[in-house]
């Protein structure tokens, strides 16, 4: 054997181990099918983040027939999105061993929708007709109602279609900042105004990723993996070229669109939703127990949440607050 050849061999051998290593297997259950919400996910995977961290991803779409939820109790899956922090708060409550261990979204991407000129700032939505649904009811009108004045004899249930509000000049609609103002535009051709609830005091975290505690105890390692993957996957769908994370979520959902992709991505730089606050600090994902608590005790304040639950049991800061990707933001 030449002297060349044995430097190849050896170099290939010392690949060999890393190319051959196998992937640990994650099913990653969403809240709901495939769109720009998710789209950190989406690009982790599309553009091999999670390949690079050793993780061989599975994204379970959710949808109105699926409850990913109950599959990751159940272990089907391994994470699951949760919408806010009132569901890490409720499984403390039911003694579900479900914990959350990093926050997408430092905004809630709620807001209240009117028509122009109906209303020139937050107060002034006491005065309109409100169409919110069952689940906006039990959480963060109890909120509006209790801090805002709001009154229930001027709500109407929201079905998710918006044309009562598109007949009502003098109401408002709950809609996400990233979706229904877009549809309005498109159908019925005029700029509604938004209110971003987050914004005025509503303070929860939004689509955290949700996983059971044995898997905490047992493999934090894999945790750890999923959580850095996942945040460099949002860094490089808000800052970077989405394209590819993109061309997942419209081959799982096909009727998602480039224009509302487009929309969608816009507005949660626009509004902060991924980030803001303390990811600017500390990296995509963060959380802080400042926050928790100042979420939790507004939510016992206004009776939605009960005061003998140990909220501090609902999630975990192990995993974030780690500065993973703050290099990755255009402006640093």
């Amino acid at each position: 054997m030449t002297k060349i050849a044995a430097v190849l061999l050896g170099f290939v051998a010392a690949l060999a181990p890393a190319q051959a290593q196998a992937l640990d297997k994650v099913r990653f259950g969403t809240n709901w099918v495939a769109e720009a919400e998710h789209g950190g996910f989406y690009q982790a995977l599309a553009d091999g983040t999670y390949r690079k961290y050793g993780l061989d991803v599975t994204i379970v779409p959710g949808g109105p027939n699926v409850n990913n939820r109950v599959l990751l109790l159940v272990g089907k899956i391994d994470f699951f999105m949760s919408a806010n922090s009132l569901q890490s708060f409720d499984a403390v409550a039911h003694d579900i061993p479900t914990i959350a261990v990093a926050a997408s979204f430092q905004k809630d991407p709620q807001v209240l929708i009117v028509h122009p000129g109906t209303a020139d700032k937050f107060e002034d939505l006491k005065k309109l007709t409100l169409f919110v649904s069952k689940e906006g009811m039990a959480s963060y009108f109890q909120w509006l109602k209790a801090d805002y004045g709001f009154d229930e004899a001027k709500v109407k249930p929201y079905t998710f279609n918006p044309q009562p509000f598109l007949a009502d000049k003098h109401s408002a609609m709950q809609g996400y900042v990233t979706s229904e103002p877009f549809a309005i535009e498109s159908q019925a051709h005029f700029k509604p105004k938004v209110f971003l609830i987050a914004d005025h005091g509503f303070n929860s975290y939004s689509t955290l990723i949700e996983t059971r505690r044995d898997l905490v105890e047992k493999n934090p390692g894999l945790v750890q993996r999923f959580v850095d993957a996942s945040t460099i996957g949002w860094y490089h769908y808000i800052y970077g070229d989405p394209s590819a994370g993109n061309a997942l979520i419209k081959k799982q959902n096909p009727e998602m669109t480039d224009a509302l992709l487009a929309y969608s991505i816009a507005k949660m730089k626009e509004y902060g939703i991924v980030d803001s606050g303390d990811t600017l600090k500390l990296g995509i994902g963060a959380m802080t127990d400042a926050r928790m608590k100042s979420f939790f005790d507004k939510m016992v304040r206004v009776g939605v949440v009960k005061p003998g639950i140990d909220y501090k049991r609902a999630y975990t800061l192990k995993f974030v607050n780690r500065k993973v990707g703050l290099e990755l933001h255009p402006k640093r």
